[in-house]
């Protein structure tokens, strides 16, 4: 089976492209390395070209609002186009838990502006939400320090190796359209802030972790239960002390 994976150099793209071909399938790393951009059009039709399944693992170089939301409205609209025109019949996407339950975010209102063009679309197809990746927790820890402190929510918290991201983005990919979500997130549920708390001092970072709640994620204030799943999730097995980039993550 011919899949094409959107963003497939990237963090999970490239994950998920060698699980797609280890696994006997035709998987296509499709990104302007490769000389395909979404974003113009450039060199879709010939890769898309006999594929079965299209997925996209893609994401904004930038994360604000408005160059985010025209960055997943016009790569999804030029992807769908493009997939109608060579008769693909899956498309899977991969979104973010919580992304309606977290609408002053410009990053997650452009998501959820992605996951709609999706739906309208006569394409079948899949959505995974999954939450925050193991790989993403010093960049969220960056993003949320002020000075020598990093403020953090005590809301509940449940990260998710890449690599099991990946995973389920790939059985996903090969079943039959869900035409609907799954949500996907890691084996272990924290308080946010004692785990950015535990993980800064693994580290040896000098930063000290502020409980407050009402700090900011991207943007936007969290509840209780904003970036966990709801009800039925397929959960990995990788904890987050067992995972081999724990150390690394945390490299200045």
């Amino acid at each position: 089976m011919k899949i094409v994976v959107i963003g497939g150099t990237g963090l999970i793209g490239s994950k998920l492209v060698a699980k797609l071909g280890e696994h006997g399938h035709e998987a296509v790393a499709a990104s302007p390395n490769t000389g395909v951009n979404t974003l113009t059009g450039e060199g879709l039709p010939e890769a898309l070209a006999g594929a079965s399944v299209v997925v996209d693992v893609s994401n904004s170089p930038s994360f604000e609002a408005a160059a985010v939301l025209e960055f997943f409205q016009t790569s999804t609209r030029n992807l769908l186009a493009a997939e109608a025109a060579a008769g693909v019949g899956h498309h899977v996407a991969l979104s973010v838990v919580g992304t309606e339950r977290l609408p002053g975010s410009g990053y997650f209102q452009a998501k959820i502006a992605q996951e709609k063009l999706i739906e309208d679309s006569p394409i079948p197809f899949s959505i995974v939400h999954a939450t925050q990746f193991f790989e993403f927790v010093r960049s969220i820890a960056d993003a949320a320090t002020d000075g020598d402190t990093v403020r953090m929510a005590p809301v509940l918290f449940q990260p998710i190796a890449g690599d099991e991201v990946a995973q389920a983005v790939g059985r996903v990919s090969v079943g039959t359209p869900l035409n609907g979500r799954v949500d996907v997130a890691g084996p272990e549920r924290f308080r946010m802030d004692e785990f950015f708390r535990d993980a800064l001092a693994g580290w040896g970072d000098p930063r000290e972790v502020v409980t407050d709640p009402h700090a900011h994620y991207f943007g936007a204030e969290l509840e209780e239960g904003t970036l966990v799943p709801v009800g039925e999730a397929r959960i990995g097995e990788i904890k987050y002390a067992d995972w081999p980039g724990r150390t690394a993550a945390g490299g200045r």
